[in-house]
């Protein structure tokens, strides 16, 4: 029998792994197009916006590892997970008036809550079937 939650813990892992995939893109863009990300005059940006390709690449990747340790059904992986998408919360809320293109970063954020919600209604009952299922394969 599922644990009440499996399913909304399930599809917060896998949306995890999609804004990491999202946030890594987001970094390689700011690598590969030096321009693409169009700062005005009146704003601030501490380096310049290949160093945050980097470090923004390097964020979608642990956003990935830790969206693959929640799909394990690992006890840390919760508080981790939570942590960091309250970072990328943050992270991307500081892009919103900075950006041309403020839907992307609406649409990661509203991603990034909606794993929250994930995570915090519940999670009895999600590690021992998460146990069980890789058991199973």
């Amino acid at each position: 029998m599922k644990g009440p939650m499996t399913g909304w813990i399930t599809f917060a892992a896998v949306m995890l792994l999609v804004i990491g995939v999202l946030d890594f893109i987001e970094g390689l863009v700011g690598i590969v197009r030096n321009n693409y990300y169009v700062i005005h005059g009146d704003q601030l940006i501490v380096f310049d916006t290949t160093t945050w390709g980097w470090l923004t690449m390097l964020w979608g990747i642990v956003l990935v590892l830790a969206g693959m340790a929640l799909w394990s059904g690992a006890g840390w992986a919760r508080w981790f997970t939570i942590i960091i998408v309250c970072i990328n919360i943050v992270g991307q809320l500081s892009w919103l008036g900075a950006s041309a293109y403020p839907l992307w970063t609406l649409v990661i954020m509203t991603l990034n809550i909606i794993v929250l919600y994930a995570l915090c209604a519940r999670w009895e009952g999600f590690p021992e079937q998460a146990g069980r299922q890789s058991g199973a394969m």
